[in-house]
């Protein structure tokens, strides 16, 4: 079983327009509502997927309920921890002109103690019986940086493989907290270590304590670096899709989860760890690129198998620039 853990959840709004022009006034479709945050768009990737996961999250207030019903009716087995403050939305608006998409991320309610200790007890718990644990996403005012490394050094020293995808100070927290994989972007990357080179920031990451990271870097697509091994590993879709781009990252969690669960000692200098590695950015990659192609977050489109065996998987040593298959002794 992989388990997602969401501390912040929010309620999915999305609207699709022909073209958005600021300060005009748009006439569309009707939106669609669904239980979102990073981590409930890894858990249904990973159901749609076949996987057996379970997506552990808080709720509150009216717009809690309208979550909490969505999550029954989509069917993803879940567990959800109430809290007195409103779960909060998120908006996104898909731009059908140019495949851009706006989005604006209410910050949410802060969670009181007994709410915090709730939802950490509770997840390790759960992630003691889990094979990956996959926490995602932004984190309340009360569960914050200490709480997160707290649970993440709680579920490795359990010998529980944890992947962490957030930003600011938790980032450099989970990683000092030896989280077994880390998912930023460029930009986290940059921001958060002072580094500008992408495999340099990714390496700091390991230097502090993390044992794996997978850089997700736009249009160059997503490098693979582990603290066990030289060089890393790349992939990239030789093409770009258009679409809505929001659940692309959680994407990417959902094929790292399931990686985990598979191979936990994924970042290893072994044979088989290099070619998990190299699948893992194959796979990780369509999916992503695949989520772009879906009106809504958390869905895969059924090109994710064909859009694979486009994806270029090269290896690059320290030092080197020159590129190899990893996956050609497979």
């Amino acid at each position: 079983m992989i388990l997602t853990v969401t501390p912040n959840p929010a309620l999915d709004l999305t609207w699709h327009v022909d073209r958005l022009q600021p300060g005009e006034t748009h006439r569309v479709d009707a939106g669609a509502a669904r239980a979102g945050g990073k981590g409930l768009n890894v858990a249904r990737v990973l159901h749609a997927e076949g996987h057996d996961v379970l997506a552990l999250t808080t709720t509150g207030g009216a717009v809690g309920a309208e979550f909490a019903a969505e999550l029954v009716s989509s069917g993803i087995p879940h567990r959800l921890i109430p809290v007195a403050g409103p779960t909060r939305r998120s908006v996104a608006i898909v731009d059908e002109a140019d495949g851009e998409t706006s989005v604006l991320n209410e910050r949410g309610a802060a969670l009181a103690p007994d709410e915090v200790a709730a939802l950490a007890a509770t997840a390790l718990e759960l992630g003691r019986l889990a094979d990956a644990v996959a926490i995602c996403g932004s984190l309340p005012t009360g569960f914050g940086s200490e709480e997160l490394a707290e649970l993440v050094a709680s579920l490795v020293a359990a010998g529980v493989p944890v992947i962490v995808d957030t930003s600011g100070p938790g980032l450099l927290a989970a990683a000092r907290a030896g989280a077994s994989a880390l998912k930023p972007n460029s930009e986290e990357l940059r921001t958060e270590t002072g580094l500008d080179d992408p495999a340099a920031g990714a390496r700091a990451l390991l230097d502090l304590g993390a044992r794996l990271v997978v850089a997700s870097l736009g249009s160059e697509g997503l490098m693979i670096v582990s603290a066990d091994a030289p060089g890393a590993v790349h992939a990239r879709l030789p093409r770009t899709l258009h679409g809505n781009a929001t659940g692309a990252g959680d994407a990417a969690v959902a094929a790292i989860a399931a990686a985990l669960a598979e191979t936990p000692d994924l970042a290893a200098d072994t044979a088989a760890a290099v070619h998990a590695r190299a699948r893992l950015a194959r796979r990780a990659t369509a999916w992503s690129a695949s989520a772009v192609l879906m009106p809504l977050a958390g869905d895969l489109s059924p090109e994710h198998v064909a859009l694979e065996l486009e994806v270029d998987v090269t290896t690059t040593s320290t030092g080197t620039a020159g590129p190899s298959d990893p996956e050609a002794t497979a």
